[in-house]
């Protein structure tokens, strides 16, 4: 599974309606612009003199170098695809099945050199972690206004750009009726059959499933042990299956049911059905959590103009709809609906929510993650 460190920002709500929710040393390569500013330094298209001129400045650098970004991911291989058609950019993947921590590691690693990454997909504690380090470039794309205040840093070093939330994956030839709350997974009737996709104190999505079991069990954004106490009592009462949930536990139907995050769950659908199995995908209304990655650019990007095309690409309709194809929800996916530029095949097909996020705050990401670390694997292990 990709990216198995804690990683992505965590929404939590009870009610609502819907999600609104390394080049040199110097700092890049230091490509011209139409403006006459430098390409490493420029914060908005305008500092390039408008669009074409960033298009033209990106096009002189041909390449761009991208990081753990897997192809079958929320659909990036259409994204890297249509983009480097779009410009006529040669795109340089490496480590696509790396971590957040990877890409934080080569661009420090890597400072200087050619093949350096000049973009990141962060989880928003890395993002955190790289602006503290300095390393990131603060850039504002065309759209910045219609991403939440709550989902960017305002001087524009991270933004988070698609994501989903905690759901409820369930085969239905195995297990009849499936639950569609967090409360539901005590039932007897799933004895040993509910999983998460790995260890809450490294998989995100499984801390998602925790949290969403602390909100469904009187817990809050200050409070994620209730949800580890759910999960003692699963385990206890033999409904909590300790096998990681993976695409091929979920195909052969050792993972019957299976907390993940929602685009991951139904990108399944299709394969399920092919093997002879229904796969339904719930979100969960009484305990409804969110994640987010978040872009930034590397300040020792060596493709500075091109990783900032590449930002406003990600953030254009057309960027935003290739997330919705994928099964994931873009951050301006609200605004595109009021505007009507959201792809409504795509929108009609995800899984049905009820609710509107709240993002927590960094210190209650951090204390909730602190909590988890002290007590998951001593409560759980055995």
């Amino acid at each position: 599974m990709r990216r198995s460190t804690l990683r992505t920002a965590v929404a939590v709500v009870t009610a609502g309606l819907t999600l609104t929710a390394c080049g040199s040393d110097d700092g890049g390569s230091g490509g011209g612009s139409g403006g006459g500013t430098d390409a490493a330094t420029a914060t908005s298209v305008e500092d390039f003199g408008g669009m074409e001129a960033l298009v033209e400045a990106a096009q002189a650098e041909g390449e761009l170098n991208v990081i753990a970004l897997p192809p079958d991911w929320a659909n990036y291989g259409e994204m890297l695809e249509t983009f480097s058609e779009k410009y006529g950019i040669e795109i340089n993947s490496a480590s696509p099945d790396g971590s957040s921590q990877d890409e934080l590691n080569a661009v420090t690693s890597q400072r200087g050199q050619d093949r350096a990454p000049d973009v990141l997909d962060l989880g928003l504690s890395f993002a955190r972690q790289a602006q503290a380090q300095d390393l990131l470039a603060p850039y504002k794309v065309q759209t910045w206004d219609e991403i939440p205040d709550d989902q960017k840093d305002p001087e524009g070093h991270w933004y988070n750009d698609y994501g989903g939330y905690l759901s409820i994956g369930c085969n239905a030839t195995i297990v009849g009726e499936c639950p569609t709350t967090m409360v539901q997974l005590a039932d007897p009737r799933y004895k040993g059959q509910v999983a998460l996709n790995g260890n809450p104190t490294q998989a995100q999505a499984a801390f998602a499933g925790v949290w969403a079991a602390a909100l469904a069990n009187g817990g809050s954004l200050d409070d994620i042990g209730p949800g580890i106490d759910f999960f003692v009592d699963l385990k206890e009462s033999g409904n909590f299956n300790p096998v990681e949930s993976t695409p091929a536990t979920v195909l052969s139907g050792e993972t019957p049911i299976s907390l993940d995050w929602d685009y991951v769950n139904a990108a399944q659908t299709d394969e399920m059905e092919a093997a002879g199995s229904t796969w339904e995908v719930h979100v969960p209304s009484d305990g409804l959590i969110g994640g987010y990655y978040c872009q930034a650019i590397s300040k020792f990007a060596p493709h500075p103009a091109a990783a900032r095309l590449w930002q406003e690409f990600l953030y254009s309709d057309e960027g935003q709809n290739i997330w919705l194809k994928g099964g994931a929800r873009p951050v301006r996916l609200p605004s595109m609906e009021e505007a009507g530029t959201a792809d409504t095949a795509a929108l009609g097909a995800l899984p049905p929510v009820e609710g509107t996020a709240e993002f927590p705050t960094e210190e209650q990401e951090s204390a909730a993650k602190q909590v988890v670390t002290d007590r998951w694997n001593a409560e759980m292990s055995g």
